[in-house]
This record gives C-alpha cells, sequence and structure tokens, in this order.
C-alpha cells in the first residue's frame, strides 16, 4: 500500500482517483487546491503526488516547483496543455511523468503503479550502497562525467544540475556507451513502464537533457538512430 496525495480542483475526479487507486490498495488523500495540496505534501511525505497543473491561487507548476525543492517524492502531472512547450515546462519544473487529460483510469493507474516502483527501486539500491559502503562511481564518456554520488553532471568544467529523471536517463546512457538503446529497454528501466503506450515523456526528457548537456556550446553526444532509438556515441563517429 502506498500513500498517495491528489491534488486537483475538480471534486468528481478527486473522488474518481481515491476510489480506483483505493480499489488497487493505496491510501488516498486529495487536496482541494495548490496551497493546501503542497502543504500536505511537506506535512504528510506521501510516497507519491498526483498534481493538476491548473489549480486556482498557486498552480501546480508553482507546487511542483516547491516541492521538488523540498523533496524528491515522485511527481505525476495531469495537464491538459498537450504541446511540446507546455510538456517541457512541467517536467522542467521536477515532474518525474505527466498524464493529458482526458485519460483512461487503467494508464493513470500503470503510471502510478511505474513510478512507485522506480522509486522502490532507488530506495532499495540506495540503502545497499550505505549497507555494503560503496564508494561513489564516476562514469564518464568523452568530456561528459557523471558523479553518482551527488548525481551531478560536467561538460569539461561545467556543472549539470540534474533532476532524479535525468540522473537515471543519463546514467543508463553512460553504463552502455555506443551501445543503440531501444525506446522500450529506456522506458522499463528508467521509468519502470511494462508497455509502450503513446506517452512522448522519453523525447521530451531526451530533449531536455540534451539542452542541459549542450547549454555552454559543446557537441551533441545523444543521438536518435531512427527506427531503432538512442545512443551515446562521439560527436565524430557516424
Amino acid at each position: 500500500m502506498a500513500r498517495i496525495l491528489v491534488v486537483d480542483d475538480d471534486p468528481r475526479l478527486g473522488a474518481l482517483l481515491r476510489r480506483s487507486l483505493g480499489l488497487a490498495g493505496h491510501q488516498v488523500q486529495v487536496a482541494g487546491d495548490g496551497e493546501a495540496g503542497l502543504k500536505a505534501a511537506l506535512a504528510d511525505d506521501p510516497d507519491l503526488v498526483i498534481l493538476d497543473w491548473m489549480l486556482p491561487g498557486m498552480d501546480g507548476l508553482e507546487v511542483c516547483r516547491r516541492l521538488r525543492a523540498a523533496s524528491d517524492v515522485p511527481i505525476l502531472m495531469l495537464t491538459a496543455k498537450d504541446a511540446v512547450e507546455n510538456r517541457v515546462a512541467g517536467l522542467k519544473t521536477g515532474a518525474d511523468d505527466y498524464l493529458i487529460k482526458p485519460f483512461a483510469v487503467e494508464e493513470l493507474q500503470a503510471r502510478v503503479e511505474a513510478l512507485l516502483r522506480r522509486d522502490r527501486r532507488r530506495s532499495r539500491t540506495d540503502g545497499n550502497k550505505e549497507k555494503e559502503e560503496r564508494p561513489p562511481e564516476v562514469l564518464t564518456f568523452a568530456d561528459l562525467s557523471l558523479d553518482t554520488g551527488t548525481r551531478t553532471a560536467r561538460r569539461g568544467n561545467r556543472e549539470i544540475p540534474l533532476s532524479t529523471t535525468e540522473f537515471e536517463l543519463l546514467s543508463l546512457f553512460l553504463r552502455r556507451p555506443r551501445q543503440v538503446l531501444t525506446r522500450d529497454l529506456i522506458m522499463d528501466r528508467v521509468w519502470g513502464y511494462d508497455f509502450a503506450g503513446e506517452s512522448n515523456v522519453l523525447e521530451v526528457y531526451i530533449g531536455y537533457l540534451r539542452r542541459k548537456l549542450e547549454q555552454g556550446g559543446e557537441p551533441r553526444l545523444i543521438y536518435t538512430v531512427r527506427g531503432a532509438g538512442y545512443v551515446l556515441r562521439e560527436p565524430s563517429s557516424l
């Protein structure tokens, strides 16, 4: 059982999610506006937050931004905005995934379970590392490095802060350099999805990660392989 906080001003949707997620065995709390949702999230430390973008008063982006600054709780953002720039804005503030309204309850439940599995997997990994007192690992490729202890990347001397999802995505590429990683493999390893779905959250995150890695004018390292997936390779490779 997970403790899930739903922040949405639509009482019908709140009741629907409380009922459907409750039947799946979860404990669900509902907040009807951004300020109440942020207060509940900080006070009650839920296992997952389902956050609507369009909220009265403090909107979902601001709630997400403030919550992410204080916690690494998984955040699933709900939005009626389906433009790419809107999706990027939501992920940029720290959301782990998004779902466009209207949506099927079954898909939301699948996204919820995937985020919870990923969070539990990360918690087990962190616990094992502490138990075995393993030193942090530094993954490198070309002029890119990733410190698994601080979860910070560098291009040369330039430091690049990463969100949890960006860290997991980049570490997957750095552990398999020059290998073409399929979309299904990445979605499974980073998001925990066991279905293809129609979400382009991966494409959005690839674009956002590229912008961070290339912000200082550095050459591209993460390339698209049409019809296959993505690959981390040297800029000079063909």
